[in-house]
């Protein structure tokens, strides 16, 4: 399991959609044809929002095992590799800054067709088309980062219940 790490929201930077296209970038060279897209999710990737500055990318890929064959080449870009981490049909891979230890982007890879692609994008589009939803999101995360400054573990547990409510009506939109 990736260590906990104390939670630092940071207002929304727009170099942050330029970096998840250049790390996309390391993404579909390494991979290449094994790699179907690369989506920019999480609180990133919505304007205006805090967010921790971790880049959440969603990496579709053809086959999981696959993309399992290819573990010691992500590896090799830096990331560390968690498996599906509790949710099945994921890889979950992180990448920390090798001088800070700061985490920096976080993985959420899963095979074309997975109906956890629509579940991301639904509730990214969703928060950015909605900005009284974001808003709302923005003091539930300030909230929980409040009540849990030393553990992004405990932090997002806090965020769970509005994100799953948010995530349905999302879906349920689209």
């Amino acid at each position: 399991m990736p260590p906990a790490f104390p939670v630092e929201l940071k207002p929304h930077d727009p170099q942050w959609a330029a970096a998840a296209d250049r790390e996309a970038g390391r993404l579909r060279l390494m991979l290449g044809d094994k790699l179907v897209t690369v989506h920019h999710i999480g609180s990133t990737s919505i304007p205006g929002l805090i967010a921790k500055p971790i880049l959440d990318l969603l990496p579709v890929v053809r086959s999981i095992g696959a993309l399992d064959d290819a573990r010691a080449r992500i590896e090799g870009l830096g990331y560390q590799w968690w498996g599906e981490f509790g949710l099945p049909g994921r890889r979950y891979c992180t990448l920390v800054d090798k001088v800070s230890g700061k985490r920096l982007v976080q993985l959420h890879c899963y095979e074309d067709g997975s109906p956890e692609v629509t579940r991301h994008l639904a509730f990214r589009d969703y928060l950015r088309a909605h900005p009284e939803l974001a808003a709302e999101y923005e003091a539930v995360k300030r909230r929980c980062a409040e009540a849990h400054p030393d553990s992004s573990h405990a932090y997002a547990e806090c965020k769970g219940d509005w994100v799953k409510r948010v995530e349905t009506e999302a879906l349920a939109a689209r």
